[in-house]
């Protein structure tokens, strides 16, 4: 099956930076889109950024936060700089696989990274 597994989260001090990493394993065919979505307490899922046919960002993160993908290594990043308190979330990453298994896209998520900005 398909597993993805992020990392790269922690507590940052407000104006920091961290960089999440996603790794997708399995029976991988390929990967259409990738992205990064985010959990905040009491609010719902949210999307962060996406790379697919092109790459698109929630207006509360435009020039702070940068995705990236290396299909090589079946890999997604988000460089995420100029934190804010408000960034506060468990970011999740999600994939659109299509596994040797089934020979159509599915989506797949990762358990999530517990990103805290504070002071």
């Amino acid at each position: 099956q398909v597993q993805l597994v992020e990392s790269g989260g922690g507590l940052v001090q407000p104006g920091g930076s961290l960089r999440l990493s996603c790794a997708a394993s399995g029976n991988i065919v390929s990967i259409n889109a990738m992205g990064w979505y985010r959990q905040a307490p009491g609010k719902e899922r949210e999307l962060v950024a996406v790379t697919g046919v092109g790459i698109n960002y929630a207006d509360s993160v435009k020039g702070r936060f940068t995705i990236s993908r290396d299909n090589a290594k079946n890999m997604v990043y988000l460089q995420m700089n100029s934190l804010k308190p408000e960034d506060t979330a468990v970011y999740y990453c999600k994939m659109n696989v299509i596994a040797i298994t089934t020979m159509i896209s599915e989506a797949y998520w990762g358990k999530g990274t517990l990103v805290t900005v504070s002071s």
